[in-house]
């Protein structure tokens, strides 16, 4: 389940599991206050391991646009 960063109208944040077809929230559950949900970053590109973590890769394995492949 992702977690979603969440700004108040006092500038102060948290986070909240989620899940993704959920709609975003209204206001802050804590205080009350409005909020908006805010973009907290890039999910990065997921590379393959191997079970015991050990071994190493030649490079990535991502063969999206965001990999340059």
């Amino acid at each position: 389940m992702p977690t979603y960063t969440y700004r108040r109208e006092d500038g102060t944040t948290f986070e909240v599991k989620q899940s993704i077809t959920e709609d975003p929230l209204q206001e802050c559950p804590d205080t009350g206050q409005s909020v908006e949900r805010i973009i907290a970053g890039s999910p990065g590109v997921l590379m393959d391991s191997e079970p015991d973590g050990d071994a190493q890769r030649d490079g990535p394995t991502c063969s999206g646009p965001l990999c340059g492949l």
